[in-house]
């Protein structure tokens, strides 16, 4: 069964607010399983090339979003981006590098007190 994306009105040619709430509801939904998939991604960019397990990829995500005041899923777009060859903008870079060593510090360390 396909569905149309297109609002379609009542037979009285008018739109309640219930459906109105629903296909809000449904686009914003839409928009969050994208940018999921998008930060998923980065995190697994940030595993492979710096070995950190996807909490601590997360937390990378969340500190440069949160340092350089941009939306998180921006920043992952920006991380798989330069996974694909793009450079990173300068501010975001020594974000990046400064929040990667923060959370290696944390794993070495931790490493130390098992070992």
């Amino acid at each position: 069964m396909t569905t149309s994306r297109v609002p379609r009105p009542s037979p009285d040619g008018t739109r309640d607010d219930a459906t109105n709430a629903l296909e809000q509801e449904n686009a914003q939904l839409r928009h969050a399983v994208a940018s999921h998939a998008t930060v998923d991604q980065a995190i697994g960019v940030l595993a492979a090339i710096h070995r950190l397990a996807p909490a601590a990829g997360f937390d990378v995500l969340r500190e440069v979003s949160q340092h350089t005041n941009t939306k998180l899923h921006t920043v992952a777009e920006t991380v798989i981006a330069w996974a694909l060859g793009k450079p990173l903008p300068e501010l975001v870079g020594q974000e990046l590098e400064a929040a990667v060593q923060r959370r290696s510090g944390q794993r070495n360390a931790s490493d130390a007190e098992a070992g």
